[in-house]
């Protein structure tokens, strides 16, 4: 039930810009998944993992019935867990963003209360306060995806999702236009620069109405680029980054087979000081670099007509039939992963996920992925495996 109410929540061009089209299903994938080790966290109930740090020594996960992030090593032995529920000066308040290894030792993430950087016992190393004050958020779970950081100059920054109102709302012009859509945020100085707008030509600015899980970023930076989707919109940016900001190098335009259009909605549905996430909707999930080549995950999206179906369903008070409509179509939603040569931006391949495997996403670290091994539908295990993955030419 609990996928099912997450769904009916309310809460290639080249431009460097050069342009020209890239159709992803009809690219032979040249490249494959391959599992060649796996580690078992002792636990009951389904932890799902949040990040590996650099050197993939340690692994972080959040435990969503306790609300407590669980550290292990490599052999998936939990060497600490702290929960940060209690009203105190070091409470993050309602999670926006998974943590993500700012280095072996500390992770950083974000909170209503503001960005937190926590070392691996859950002491507080540092807060910083949001440039603006929240007065509503939203948060989507995918495994492996959470705060960034990149090295800029010598210096550490994090990428976190831009959460500022700029005194607007997705019901007004004004919100599309000062949009952007991360924060590149100065630790040490901790100074918040916002970057990513939404470019000329892009779907937010043709004057319809979008939900924030339209646009939500997914992203990954590698030196000083930086590699970001927005929700829906089939495209890849690259841009530029600097300790001053980022400036768009190149724009990646995609055209994946089954992938669904972004649902347009009227301004006038929208509502000052509410935010809105849908599931269902089509959109890039995460992106992720390893050996040279730019792996983007996405989820397809259920088509309009189905969804109308099964909003029919759950309004009609039928929670079970609704659950295994939703459970049936869903699964045949196309999900998978894109593979772009990180060099040329050419893609390589466009890959299933292997099976038995959840997919709701990976994260990355130590050159290798790491994805978590579906769930027991039949009964409740007493461990999580998470496969060690490379990606291997066929």
């Amino acid at each position: 039930m609990k996928q099912l109410q997450l769904y009916l929540l309310v809460i290639v061009i080249f431009c460097s810009c050069t342009e020209s089209d890239k159709k992803a299903g009809k690219i032979s994938a040249t490249y494959s998944f391959e599992i060649i080790d796996s580690l078992d966290l002792k636990i009951l109930g389904n932890p799902m993992i949040t990040d590996v740090s650099p050197k993939a020594d340690r692994f972080a996960f959040y435990d969503f019935v306790g609300s407590e992030f669980l550290i292990t090593d490599k052999s998936g032995t939990i060497v600490s867990r702290f929960s940060k529920k209690e009203d105190t000066p070091d409470s993050y308040g309602f999670l926006m963003e998974f943590p993500g290894f700012v280095n072996e030792n500390q992770l950083a993430l974000a909170g209503m209360e503001g960005i937190f950087i926590y070392d691996l016992e859950g002491n507080m190393i540092k807060k910083l306060t949001h440039p603006e004050s929240l007065g509503g958020a939203g948060f989507m779970s995918f495994a492996g995806k959470g705060i960034e950081t990149v090295t800029l100059d010598g210096k550490r920054y994090l990428l976190s999702k831009s959460v500022r109102t700029r005194q607007s709302f997705p019901g007004e012009q004004k919100f599309y236009d000062s949009f952007r859509a991360l924060e590149l945020i100065d630790i040490e100085e901790e100074v918040f620069t916002e970057i990513v707008p939404f470019e000329k030509g892009s779907q937010f600015l043709d004057g319809n109405g979008y939900f924030e899980s339209d646009y939500a970023p997914a992203l990954e930076a590698d030196g000083n680029k930086l590699y970001i989707a927005l929700g829906g919109e089939q495209r890849l940016y690259v841009y530029d980054l600097s300790p001053d900001g980022a400036t768009l190098d190149t724009v990646i335009m995609l055209d994946l087979p089954g992938f669904e259009k972004i649902p347009i909605t009227p301004r006038s549905e929208f509502s000052e000081g509410t935010v809105t996430i849908k599931g269902g909707t089509p959109a890039f999930r995460n992106v992720h670099i390893q050996d040279g080549k730019i792996l983007v995950q996405y989820y397809g999206g259920i088509p309009g007509g189905k969804k109308k179906e099964l909003e029919a369903l759950w309004e009609s008070g039928n929670e079970e039939e609704s659950e295994l409509f939703y459970e049936k179509i869903n699964s045949e939603v196309k999900q998978g992963a894109l593979v772009l040569d990180q060099k040329n931006l050419k893609i390589l391949g466009n890959l299933d996920f292997p099976p038995g495997v959840s997919i709701s996403g990976f994260a990355s670290g130590g050159g290798f992925l790491w994805m978590e091994k579906a769930p027991n539908e039949e009964e409740e295990e007493d461990f999580l495996r998470i496969y060690k993955i490379r990606l291997t030419e066929k």
